[in-house]
């Protein structure tokens, strides 16, 4: 990694007092030691544990879903001079490892936009979460024309040049098309890394639900509308 000054990886957190702190731990071995966490409105002890573990930590006073906190998390780091930034879940999910890859990656082959893909290889993946992505990744192509493989992935890496392009106006979990809508609009450069996300039974219980499906296709709608 070229740039390790200039990197900074973004955290959108709403109660993740339980697994934040090794999340913060872990990148911080891989050498990913410019960290924001971005307070959603959380009720327990999230704000508290970024802080401790020394990361740079901006607070909403509600939740405002994970669109607003990727907005704030991304507005944030370019302002504190990022040339690089990277999104990974609060939750444990992630494996650093990947995080620090597709950083090295868009780095090494000069991409606008890297994305990780749980669904390149997809062992291990729940079936339902399988299906729920793969639906996600027809509905995005259908409204917007653009294909990804895994376009609800939470990890993903932005060149300075995408990040200041990217114009995020949706708040909640429909967020995760609507950058893919993005990396169309503006012509971006980017390709996918195969990831293995880590699922336990916390990360399940907070994850995207397929029952909430219905309600972020009808956002998507009037962002296409927009």
């Amino acid at each position: 990694m070229k740039k390790p000054n200039r990197t900074w990886v973004v955290i959108p957190a709403y109660n993740e007092e339980k697994t934040l702190g090794e999340v913060i731990t872990n990148l911080k071995k891989n050498s990913l030691k410019n960290i924001i966490v971005i307070n959603d409105g959380s009720e327990d002890r999230t704000e508290e544990v970024a802080v401790k573990m020394g990361a740079k930590v901006y607070s909403h006073l509600i939740n405002r879903g994970l669109g607003g906190a990727l907005n704030t998390g991304i507005s944030a780091a370019l302002l504190n001079g990022a040339e690089i930034i990277a999104t990974c879940d609060a939750d444990g999910q992630h494996n650093p490892e990947d995080v620090k890859r597709a950083i090295d990656f868009l780095d090494k082959d000069n991409l606008d936009v890297v994305i990780g893909s749980r669904l390149l290889n997809p062992e291990g993946m729940p079936f339902l979460r399988r299906i729920g992505n793969k639906g996600f990744n027809f509905i995005t192509f259908l409204l917007f024309g653009i294909y990804s493989t895994d376009t609800q992935s939470g990890l993903r890496v932005f060149s300075k040049k995408a990040a200041e392009k990217l114009k995020i106006k949706t708040s909640k979990m429909e967020v995760s098309s609507e950058i893919i809508k993005e990396i169309g609009r503006n012509k971006l450069n980017f390709k996918e890394i195969s990831i293995k996300a880590i699922y336990t039974d916390y990360s399940m219980e907070k994850g995207q639900k397929n029952t909430n499906a219905f309600n972020i296709l009808y956002k998507l709608f009037l962002r296409r509308a927009m």
